[in-house]
C-alpha cells in the first residue's frame, strides 16, 4: 500500500489498524518514505521503542523526519492537538503538505486515560477542519487492543487502512455536523470525596483543602503545587464565568489523587484547552494552564452545568 502525495486541499485523518510489529512497520514506513520521497516533512509521535524500529528501516532516508515520544508528550491528551498546530504552522508551505503519525492510544491506558485520547482523535477533525492540507495516520494495535477500541477509530477516523486497503468509515462522527460522542457525564467518585462549595470568599479554603489532601497523599511537592495552581485556576473560573460559585471534590483513586470543579457555567467551545492563548488573550488561560499541569485534565459542559475533573499520579 502507498502513500502518494496528499491528493486534496483538506486535513485528511486516517486510522492504521495493524496486527503485528511487521505490519505497523511496512505502514509507517511506507508513509514516511513516501513523505520524503515528496519533499514533505513528517513528524512521528510513537512510543521511543516504536520510534526505533522505524528510524532503523529509514536507512538515513531521515532529512525531514522528525520524532517525539507519544507517552511523554500525550500523557494528558490534550496536550497533543497544540504540537500539531505547532508542527504544522512551522512547516507547511503552499504546495508542500506535512505529514505526521500519532499513536496515542495503547493498552495500558487507564479507562479515563483512554476516553479523553478517543475525544482527542475526534476533536483533531474540528480542530483542522479549516486548516491547509495535511495529512495524520493513527496506529492501532488490533493485537492489544480491545475490539470496542477498534470500533471507536471507525468513528473518530473518517478513513481507516487495514489489511493493505484504504477505505471511508461508514461509522465515522464529523464534529462539523454530528454531537460529541465522548459527552457523557464522568463516572462517579470510586470514594466518598471532601466536599468544599465555594465563593470568592472560599477561594482561600479551596486551596488549603487541595493542600492538605495532596501532602496526605504524597504527592510530591512541585507536582502539590502543578495541582494547587491548576484547581485554582478552574475555581477562579467558576467565580468569573459561572455566576460566582461552585463546589469543589477531592478524593483518591488507585494511585491518584484526583480534583474535580463543578458549576452552573456553559462552555461552547469543545476544543476549550486545547489552544495556547495568546498574551493578549484574556479567556481560555485557567483550562490551558491546567491541561498543562495535570497528568489528565477531563473538561464536559452538561445541561446543569460544567465539570472539570483533574487528576494527578502519586507513582
Amino acid at each position: 500500500m502507498r502513500y502518494a502525495p496528499t491528493p486534496n486541499p483538506a486535513f485528511r485523518h486516517e486510522a492504521l489498524i495493524y496486527r503485528s510489529e511487521e505490519e505497523f512497520l511496512a505502514g509507517t514506513v511506507r508513509f514516511v518514505r513516501d513523505a520524503v520521497a515528496a519533499g514533505e516533512p513528517v513528524l512521528v509521535a510513537v512510543s521511543p521503542e516504536k520510534a526505533g524500529l522505524i528510524s532503523a528501516r529509514l536507512n538515513g532516508e531521515s532529512e525531514h523526519v522528525f520524532f517525539a515520544d507519544m507517552p511523554q508528550l500525550g500523557r494528558n491528551p490534550a496536550r497533543i492537538i497544540p504540537v500539531w498546530r505547532e508542527f504544522v504552522a512551522e512547516h507547511l508551505q503552499e504546495g508542500s503538505p506535512v505529514r505526521g503519525i500519532g499513536e496515542p492510544i495503547w493498552p495500558e491506558r487507564s479507562p479515563a486515560e483512554l476516553v479523553e485520547c478517543q475525544r482527542h482523535e475526534w476533536l483533531l477533525n474540528l480542530a483542522f477542519a479549516d486548516a491547509p492540507a495535511w495529512w495524520l495516520l493513527c496506529p492501532y494495535d488490533a493485537a492489544a487492543l480491545d475490539s470496542d477500541v477498534l470500533e471507536t477509530a471507525y468513528v473518530t477516523h473518517p478513513c481507516v487502512a487495514d489489511n493493505g486497503h484504504r477505505h471511508a468509515s461508514s461509522t465515522y462522527c464529523d464534529p462539523l455536523t454530528g454531537p460529541d460522542p465522548f459527552h457523557g457525564p464522568l463516572p462517579p467518585p470510586a470514594e466518598k470525596p471532601d466536599r468544599l462549595a465555594f465563593t470568592l470568599d472560599e477561594l482561600l479554603a479551596v486551596r488549603r483543602l487541595v493542600s492538605r489532601r495532596a501532602a496526605g497523599a504524597g504527592l510530591g511537592r512541585v507536582r502539590r503545587e502543578d495541582l494547587l495552581v491548576a484547581v485554582n485556576e478552574v475555581a477562579t473560573n467558576s467565580l468569573r464565568h459561572a455566576g460566582g460559585q461552585g463546589t469543589l471534590s477531592v478524593w483518591r483513586e488507585d494511585d491518584s489523587l484526583l480534583c474535580e470543579v463543578r458549576d452552573s457555567g456553559l462552555l461552547h467551545d469543545p476544543l476549550v484547552g486545547r489552544a495556547c492563548p495568546t498574551p493578549s488573550q484574556a479567556a481560555g488561560r485557567g483550562l490551558w494552564l491546567a491541561n498543562q499541569l495535570c497528568d489528565l485534565a477531563q473538561i464536559r459542559s452538561l445541561p446543569d452545568g460544567n465539570v472539570v475533573r483533574l487528576r494527578m499520579s502519586l507513582s
